[in-house]
């Protein structure tokens, strides 16, 4: 049995995680630290039994190293950031505060229960990252490796940059256990409405407008939650200290095209499922219409990155990663998630 402290675990790919883990681990005890911020829901992590939410904030370097102590905590899985690239345009001081100070506050905390106390205990300190620190990728460019030199383009994707370069830090001058994954694009179950995926669906059910920015031909890698959560365990398990890994999910799309693959499944959805339509009667696929309808193109975002694309060789062929969705199927479970947990999304859209 071993004990793990998840930071941000009430959130979208942390909750997650937390699922994965306990079903995969079900002898271990998590530890839950989060401070439930707009992004955080307790509901998420709702029936996990071996899971313990504490409700505080990364930079209280001293609650850390109280839980680290008392817990006897020998991992750390640290997914707590802020990381909607629009927020941190209008407001980029929470993305400073929380990615770089928050993880700052972590890794010292982890120095001293784990190293300066002289516990001796074996640790690891996985930090999830993204493919956005890596900037932007010509139509013709090779995908994103872990050799590619950083050039983060936005507030957010900078604030992770600077925690990727800390993590680094500490190990090669403190020799702390640390493991980085880059991800690609996630989507998937318990996600919060503001991201393209759920937000797309849920207006495509309510017949709000589908904002599209720009010319819609924006590039990215799509990678299922539980893929990526299949990822994180392969880093902490086979990954080697120091190193870095990246995780995608094989499927490099221009949003214009997930936009139309959305539509098709929502159409799809209200054709198979009896009594969509009465539960969604502002639908154009409640009338008999297409949801492509609903497509609005609005004006580009400030500094928005035009491709994303991951290598996962390294991820492969060292610690055995591989996904096992792809882009279709998982798209197609996501949205039926959606349709059969309102009682989750519905209260976030109404306080939005």
């Amino acid at each position: 049995m071993a004990n793990v402290l998840v930071t941000g675990g009430a959130g979208f790919i942390g909750g997650n995680f937390v699922h994965y883990w306990s079903e995969h681990h079900p002898d271990d005890v998590i530890v839950v630290l989060d401070c439930l911020t707009y992004a955080g829901n307790q509901s998420t992590i709702a029936g996990v039994e071996r899971a313990e939410l504490v409700v505080g904030d990364i930079r209280d370097t001293d609650l850390v190293e109280k839980l680290l102590r008392e817990r006897g905590i020998a991992t750390i899985v640290h997914f707590a950031a802020e990381s909607h690239v629009d927020r941190s345009i209008t407001g980029p001081d929470a993305f400073i505060e929380t990615n770089i100070l928050g993880t700052n506050s972590l890794l010292k905390a982890a120095r001293k229960v784990w190293l300066d106390e002289g516990s001796g205990m074996e640790h690891r300190f996985h930090h999830i990252s993204t493919d956005e620190v890596f900037g932007s990728l010509g139509p013709d460019d090779p995908a994103f490796s872990e050799t590619t030199p950083y050039a983060p383009n936005s507030p957010y994707s900078a604030s992770k940059a600077s925690s990727d370069h800390l993590v680094r830090a500490y190990q090669h001058t403190f020799g702390l256990q640390t493991t980085t994954s880059n991800c690609s694009n996630n989507y998937g179950p318990y996600q919060y409405p503001e991201k393209l995926i759920p937000l797309f669906l849920l207006n495509a059910l309510s017949g709000k407008p589908l904002p599209i920015y720009g010319d819609g031909m924006n590039v990215r890698d799509w990678l299922h939650v539980e893929d990526h959560c299949r990822g994180i365990e392969a880093c902490i398990e086979k990954g080697v200290p120091g190193e870095t890994y990246n995780i995608g999910g094989g499927a490099e799309l221009p949003n214009l095209m997930v936009i139309e693959r959305i539509c098709e499944e929502v159409d799809k959805a209200f054709a198979e499922i009896d009594g969509l339509a009465e539960r969604y009667p502002g639908a154009p696929a409640a009338k008999g219409r297409s949801t492509v309808e609903l497509k609005t193109f609005v004006e580009d975002r400030k500094g928005h990155d035009r491709r994303y694309a991951i290598d996962e060789t390294k991820a492969r062929a060292e610690i055995g990663y591989q996904p096992g969705y792809d882009f279709e199927s998982g798209l197609a479970l996501t949205l039926r998630w959606y349709l059969d947990n309102e009682r989750w999304w519905a209260p976030l859209i109404r306080s939005a």
